[in-house]
C-alpha cells in the first residue's frame, strides 16, 4: 500500500509525542502520597473570655499531628490533631485550659495549582480547610465542654530534600457550641461559630513511600487531548505496518518517486521528529527520551562519513543569559551520551539555541515541548 514520507514521519514524531504524554499522566504511579505532619507553635484565643481574664499574644504552646494523602499531586485529604495550651499573661487572673481537636481536612497544593515549578523547586504552599470536633479542659473547674469546630489555613513550605520539607502554618478555628469562656470562668450558651482561635506552627513534613518525590513537588501534565493522540497514533500504526522496511514510496501526481531509507532518516533528523527531551531546570534527559539518542547513534554508526549538530533548547522561563547556558549544557550532555557510545567528538557539534521562542510560554504543555534538545545532520 502506498503511503508517503509525510505519514511515516507523523507517525514517528506523534508516536515520541505519545511516549511523553502517557510518562506524564501515568506519573501518579512514581510519586509518593502518603506524609506525616509534626509541627508546633504558639496561639491566641480571641473570644470568648471572661472579662479580666487573657493570654499573651500569642501564648505558647500547640501542638499539631496530622497524616495526609494526596489524591494527585494537587488535591488530597489529611486527618490532624491538635493540643492548645491556654494560660493567662501576668496581669490577668490566673487561669489554665486545655483544647483538644481531631479535624478532617481537605488540601489543596497551591504550589502546583498555581505552577511555581517556573519560578522555584524548592518553596511551596498548600491550603487546607475542613471540619471536626473539640473539647475544652479545666482541671480546676472541672470544665469539659466539647464542641464542634472549623478549621482553615496555610502553610508554606521548604523543601529540604525529597523526604523532608520545612512547614509554617497559620490556621484559624471558629467553635460551635462551645458553652464556656476559654477561661473556663464562664458560660456563654452559645450555639453559632462563637469561638475564635488562632494558631500558628512550625514543623516538618516527612513523606512516606518507596518513590523519589512526593506529590507536593511533582508535576504533572494533565493534557486532555491525550486521548485524542493516542487513537491517532494507533490508527497511523494499523496504516504504516503495511509500508515495505527498505523503502517509501512518495505520492505525487503524475508518478512515484523511491526514497532510500538513509535520505528518509536524514530528512526526519532534520525535519525535527527526533527529539530528547528534559525536565524542568534539568540537563540530564528524561527516560523515555533515549530512544532518539538510539536513533541519531544508529544513523551516525551506519554513516561514519556524517557529523551533527546538537542543538540545545530552553524554554522561555529565566534570564537569556541562564537559557543560553541551560541550552548549552543539554546539548552537551548528549553529546557525552553519544562519545561514550563510540562516536568520535570531531563528528558531533554544539549549539546553544538558547529559550525556543516559537513555541508559547504560558502553556505548561508548550514548555515542556520546547525543553529539548534537536539534531541536524551536515
Amino acid at each position: 500500500m502506498k503511503k508517503n514520507v509525510v505519514i511515516l514521519a507523523s507517525l514517528l514524531a506523534l508516536t515520541n509525542l505519545h511516549a511523553q504524554e502517557k510518562n506524564e499522566n501515568n506519573a501518579s504511579d512514581h510519586y509518593n502520597k502518603w506524609s506525616v505532619e509534626l509541627a508546633g507553635g504558639v496561639n491566641k484565643p480571641q473570644r470568648p473570655l471572661t472579662g479580666g481574664y487573657y493570654t499573651t499574644t500569642p501564648s505558647p504552646y500547640t501542638v499539631d499531628l496530622g497524616v495526609r494523602y494526596m489524591l494527585n499531586n494537587k488535591f488530597g485529604l489529611k486527618a490532624d490533631f491538635g493540643y492548645n495550651s491556654l494560660t493567662n499573661e501576668g496581669s490577668s487572673k490566673d487561669f489554665d485550659s486545655k483544647y483538644y481537636r481531631a479535624d478532617f481536612q481537605g488540601v489543596a497544593n497551591l504550589g502546583r495549582i498555581m505552577n511555581f515549578e517556573t519560578w522555584t523547586n524548592t518553596f511551596g504552599l498548600l491550603t487546607h480547610a475542613g471540619f471536626g470536633v473539640g473539647r475544652l479542659d479545666n482541671k480546676d473547674l472541672k470544665v469539659k465542654d466539647y464542641v464542634g469546630n472549623f478549621i482553615a489555613g496555610l502553610t508554606g513550605q521548604i523543601r529540604l530534600s525529597n523526604r523532608v520539607a520545612l512547614t509554617a502554618d497559620i490556621s484559624t478555628i471558629l467553635n460551635a457550641y462551645q458553652d464556656h469562656t476559654f477561661d473556663g470562668f464562664s458560660k456563654t450558651n452559645s450555639r453559632a461559630f462563637s469561638g475564635l482561635l488562632f494558631n500558628g506552627t512550625v514543623g516538618l513534613n516527612i513523606y512516606l513511600g518507596k518513590n523519589e518525590k512526593h506529590a507536593d513537588w511533582t508535576v504533572v501534565s494533565d493534557n486532555a487531548a491525550v486521548a485524542a493522540l493516542e487513537n491517532k497514533v494507533a490508527s497511523l500504526e494499523e496504516q504504516i505496518k503495511k509500508v515495505p522496511e527498505k523503502q517509501v514510496i512518495v505520492e505525487k501526481p503524475i508518478n512515484s518517486t523511491v526514497v532510500s531509507e538513509k535520505d528518509l532518516m536524514k530528512e526526519m533528523i532534520n525535519a525535527k521528529y527526533y527529539s530528547v527531551y528534559f525536565d524542568f531546570n534539568k540537563s540530564t534527559p528524561i527516560e523515555n527520551s533515549t530512544a532518539a539518542i538510539d536513533v541519531i547513534l544508529t544513523y551516525l554508526r551506519k554513516n561514519p562519513s556524517a557529523s551533527i549538530d546538537i542543538i540545545g533548547y530552553a524554554d522561555q522561563v529565566g534570564t537569556s543569559d541562564y537559557n543560553d547556558k541551560l541550552s548549552n549544557a543539554r546539548a552537551n550532555s548528549v553529546k557525552t551520551i553519544l562519545e561514550k557510545a563510540g562516536i568520535a567528538s570531531s563528528r558531533l557539534n554544539v549549539v546553544a539555541g538558547g529559550a525556543d521562542t516559537t513555541i508559547q510560554k504560558d502553556s505548561d504543555e508548550a514548555r515542556r515541548l520546547a525543553r529539548r534538545v534537536t539534531f541536524k545532520v551536515r
